[in-house]
């Protein structure tokens, strides 16, 4: 590295996706702050490669990283509230059409495969200097990949920013079915107006954390989160708990449900929703670009602690949102919760369920909005476009009423979550994924027979279950039409 190399703060010079690219690696200008060398940007060898890449650094002060940047503990934390959303509220209807045994052993290796292809992504990052996900997919597939993993980044982080409207709205001010938190505690009012009310919230609580322009800059929300997550797995499994000792709760289904067309249905786009609640990979870079120890075995470190902890917290909620509703549970388990459970302080334990989790959900959106609006920021204006206050502002107002005007448009998360798993869910966690692996790999040689099997494997399942999905998705919605 350059001994003339001077820190630079992340004030001045900030390491997010799309801001700074191959051609600033070259010798290019960042943001008229400063011009950085392509020996001051990496460590390690050229392009042409060789090397061990899990020592390398892929960008800033090396391997030491900034001290503005973020420990282990804040990058598990802001990675975690990446996968764990409003995708938790659908497992346990996933266990409804699974079965126990089969739902777990789903939830185990959905976790598995995420985590692989994480490593992969920040591996061939590094390979190819990559700073976003988008400029990986550049470097292996080419523009018109790249333009389509975009895409799929838009629509996906769109599809989970509306589900998280749909669900505070619903279980704030309630549905058909289901008593809202705000008329059990209040009685009826203006907050019955589900629309009115996702607005206020969007516009005093949601707006000024998502007009921050760094990610970095959410951990402590993010903990929060996650906390508030940690918090509704616990309450609810101890509920379960005492109604199976209590001996209220009937034995659970073990497998799949074949005795009908509506069933059957059902299975084909379980999997693609299961898909959903692990997507997180267009974070893993902003990610990384802000650690404050750059290298690949640190993120490997940070990955792999997060997915065991998203794994058992999605366990233990499928298993207990399932043996406590059990065919009655909805697509948002959060709206079961507003009856009586049967158990002592059952009314504390729901609002505190209820409440919690919708605390959760306005702590995440921001985190999920970040992408979106550095996606679109990059696809719209360029990768070169020079950072703007008032551009970043302009985007986070627009993408916010787009958002909102999708909320009040789409019925139920299952419907969301269902298309956007069998497409843009399984393109960005498995297709690009595998298709940079395999490419990348014809020219660096960076993977083993058992990784590039692997890889193989998860493309050719990934694309079998997306047209599955799919199929079963319109076939759906046909029988609902009829």
């Amino acid at each position: 590295m350059n001994t003339n190399y001077t820190s630079l703060p992340l004030t001045s010079i900030e390491l997010q996706p799309g801001q700074l690219k191959s051609e600033v690696a070259n010798g290019g200008g960042y943001n008229g702050h400063a011009k950085i060398s392509k020996q001051d940007s990496f460590l390690g060898e050229g392009e042409d490669g060789g090397g061990e890449h899990d020592e390398l650094s892929l960008i800033g002060d090396g391997p030491a990283g900034p001290p503005e940047g973020s420990g282990v503990p804040a990058a598990v934390f802001n990675l975690a509230t990446s996968i764990i959303g409003a995708g938790i509220m659908a497992l346990p209807a996933t266990m409804k059409v699974l079965g126990v045994a089969v739902g777990l052993v789903s939830i185990l290796v959905m976790g598995v495969l995420s985590e692989v292809t994480i490593e992969l992504l920040v591996r061939f990052a590094v390979y190819c200097r990559a700073l976003s996900y988008g400029e990986v997919v550049h470097r292996a597939l080419g523009r018109p990949a790249s333009v389509a993993a975009q895409m799929c980044v838009i629509i996906n982080n769109a599809g989970v920013l509306i589900v998280y409207l749909i669900i505070i709205g619903d279980v704030m001010s309630g549905s058909l079915k289901h008593i809202g938190v705000l008329d059990q505690l209040i009685g009826h009012g203006e907050w019955d107006n589900r629309r009115l009310l996702i607005l206020v919230v969007l516009v005093i609580f949601l707006a000024p954390l998502c007009a921050l322009e760094k990610i970095d800059s959410l951990s402590l929300s993010s903990a929060a989160s996650v906390a508030l997550a940690v918090v509704f797995v616990v309450v609810s499994c101890a509920i379960a708990l005492v109604k199976v000792i209590e001996g209220k709760i009937s034995m659970p289904r073990m497998g799949p449900d074949f005795s009908s067309s509506a069933a059957i249905l059902d299975l084909l786009v379980v999997i693609p929703i299961m898909t959903n609640a692990y997507i997180c990979h267009f974070n893993v870079q902003p990610i990384y670009n802000e650690l404050k120890v750059k290298t690949p075995h640190n993120m490997y470190k940070i990955g792999r602690i997060t997915t065991v902890l998203c794994v058992v917290v999605y366990a233990l909620t499928a298993v207990s949102g399932y043996l406590l509703f059990g065919e009655d549970t909805e697509s948002d388990v959060l709206t079961n919760f507003d009856k009586d459970l049967g158990i002592r302080f059952s009314s504390i334990l729901n609002f505190i369920v209820r409440i919690g989790y919708i605390i959760h959900l306005v702590l995440v959106f921001p985190v999920v909005h970040f992408s979106l609006r550095q996606t679109v920021d990059s696809l719209i204006f360029g990768e070169l476009a020079p950072h703007s206050r008032k551009r970043m502002l302009t985007l986070t107002v627009v993408l916010l009423a787009l958002i909102y005007l999708g909320s009040t448009m789409i019925p139920n998360i299952w419907v969301a979550f269902k298309f956007t798993g069998a497409t843009t869910g399984l393109a960005l966690g498995f297709i690009f994924p595998a298709l940079v692996a395999l490419r990348l790999d014809k020219e660096g040689k960076s993977l083993g027979k058992g990784m590039r099997v692997l890889s193989l494997v998860m493309l050719g399942l990934a694309v079998v279950v997306s047209i599955i999905g799919v199929i079963g998705n319109v076939y759906s919605l046909k029988s609902k039409s009829e």
